[in-house]
C-alpha cells in the first residue's frame, strides 16, 4: 500500500553550481491517524496506525531511502528506471540518519526549475513510500492504542509539494482528496487534527478530566489522553516518594549525627569531673596497694583492679561469676582489715601451753590483748 508523509525543508542553501542542498525530517515513529477509506476499511471512519521503531529504522528501510529520487510533486505510479530521467529532480544523500524518533534526510535538488520553485516558497517535502498494514488491536509501549501497524517500509521518492494556505483544509501529500487543486493522489497520508469530520454524523466525543476541569475530546483521542494522565500520575507519585525517601534519609542522618554528638559530649569531662576522677583513681590505687602491694594498676580499669585484689587475697573463686557490686563489697572488707594494721587478736593468738596450772607473764599478756582476764589462784 502506498503512503505519504509531509514535512518541511530546512537548512536550505545553494551551491556555486546552482544546486540546492537542504535537510528534512520525516517518518517519525508512533501513532498516525488515517481515513478508514484510504486504508481499505470503509467500515471505519478513522484508523490509528502504529509505526514501530524497528520498522522505521530497519536496515532495509534506511537503504531504500538512500539515493531515493527527488520529484516535483508526487508522480503517478512512483519512480523507476524508466521514469527517472523525466521525473528525477535530485536525490537523497546516502547519509540518512536517525534523529530521536525521526529520520534526518539530507538531499540535493539539481533541476533549475525545481530549485527556483523551492526558492519561491514551495518548501514542503512529502515522502512517498510503500508499507504493509498488519491489522490487529494493540497498545504501544507509550500506552497508545492502535488498530493496525506498518511493516516493510520502503521509500520510492521524496516529492517537493506546495504548502497549504492557512485555514485551507487541504494538506500537501494528503491522499484523502485533491480538494479540486489538481494535484496527483499518490498514497494515503496521516490526518492532521480536524482534517476530517465523520461521515453523516457529528464526531463522537468523550469527556476527560484534566485537572479540575472536564473537557470534550474526540473519542479516538480519549484513550491516549487517559494513558498519558495515568503515566503522568505514576511519575508524579514516584517523584514524590523519591523526595519523601530522600528527606527521611536526611532526617535519619541528622538524628544519627546528633546522637553521636550527644554521646561525645557526655564523654567530655568538666574540669571538676576530671579532678574528681583523678582523685578517685588515685584513692583506689592507694587502697589496692594497701591490700596487695604487687597489684597491677597501669592500664587496668577500676573494676579489674578490685577483682585482681580480691582474687589475690581470697582466691579466684571469689571473683568468678560474681557481680561488680559483690566484688566491690569484698574489696571494701579487705580494705577495712588493711586499715586496722592487719591486726586480728584472735587470729594472731598462738597455741596456749599448760604449765602445771600455773601462768606466765607471756600468757597473761596474750589473753589481756585478746580482752580475756585470767583469774589467778593464790
Amino acid at each position: 500500500m502506498n503512503f505519504t508523509d509531509a514535512t518541511e525543508l530546512s537548512g536550505v542553501r545553494t551551491t556555486a553550481d546552482g544546486y540546492l542542498i537542504a535537510d528534512s525530517y520525516a517518518l517519525r515513529t508512533g501513532i498516525q491517524t488515517y481515513l478508514g477509506s484510504e486504508v481499505g476499511r470503509d467500515d471505519l471512519d478513522q484508523v490509528a496506525v502504529y509505526r514501530p521503531e524497528e520498522e522505521v529504522f530497519s536496515t532495509d528501510s534506511l537503504a531504500s531511502l538512500s539515493h531515493a529520487p527527488i520529484t516535483d510533486d508526487h508522480p503517478d505510479g512512483g519512480v523507476n528506471s524508466e521514469t527517472w530521467a523525466g521525473l528525477g529532480k535530485g536525490e537523497v544523500s546516502s547519509d540518512v540518519l536517525r534523529d530521536g524518533n525521526r529520520l534526518r534526510i539530507p538531499l540535493i535538488v539539481k533541476d533549475k526549475a525545481t530549485v527556483q520553485k523551492v526558492q519561491a516558497g514551495k518548501r514542503q517535502l512529502s515522502a512517498g513510500y510503500t508499507a504493509s498494514l498488519v491489522w490487529g488491536d494493540g497498545v504501544t509501549p507509550e500506552g497508545e492504542p492502535y488498530q493496525a501497524k506498518q511493516t516493510g517500509i520502503r521509500f520510492n521518492h521524496l516529492a517537493i509539494v506546495d504548502k497549504a494556505r492557512a485555514g485551507d483544509d487541504f494538506r500537501i501529500g494528503d491522499g484523502a482528496a485533491d480538494r479540486g487543486k489538481g494535484r496527483t493522489r499518490w498514497g494515503a497520508a496521516p490526518l492532521n487534527h480536524h482534517d476530517h469530520e465523520p461521515k453523516g454524523h457529528d464526531m463522537t466525543m468523550s469527556t476527560v478530566v484534566l485537572g479540575d476541569k472536564a473537557v470534550q475530546v474526540a473519542a479516538t483521542d480519549a484513550p491516549a489522553i487517559e494513558a498519558f494522565k495515568t503515566d503522568a500520575a505514576r511519575k508524579m507519585a514516584d517523584a514524590e516518594k523519591a523526595h519523601s525517601d530522600a528527606i527521611a534519609a536526611k532526617d535519619k542522618e541528622l538524628a544519627d549525627r546528633d546522637t553521636k554528638i550527644e554521646g561525645l559530649e557526655k564523654k567530655v569531662l568538666s574540669d571538676e569531673d576530671l579532678d574528681k576522677r583523678v582523685k578517685d583513681r588515685a584513692q583506689l590505687i592507694s587502697d589496692a596497694r594497701k591490700i596487695d602491694p604487687n597489684v597491677k594498676v597501669s592500664g587496668v580499669s577500676d573494676g579489674d583492679i578490685r577483682k585482681a585484689v580480691v582474687a589475690s587475697k581470697l582466691g579466684q573463686k571469689w571473683v568468678d561469676d560474681r557481680s561488680e557490686a559483690y566484688i566491690e563489697a569484698r574489696f571494701d572488707g579487705l580494705l577495712d582489715t588493711a586499715d586496722t594494721g592487719n591486726s586480728d587478736p584472735l587470729r594472731d593468738t598462738g597455741p596456749v601451753h599448760a604449765n602445771d596450772g600455773g601462768s606466765s607473764g607471756w600468757n597473761d599478756s596474750v589473753f589481756q590483748s585478746a580482752g580475756v582476764a585470767l583469774k589467778k589462784e593464790g
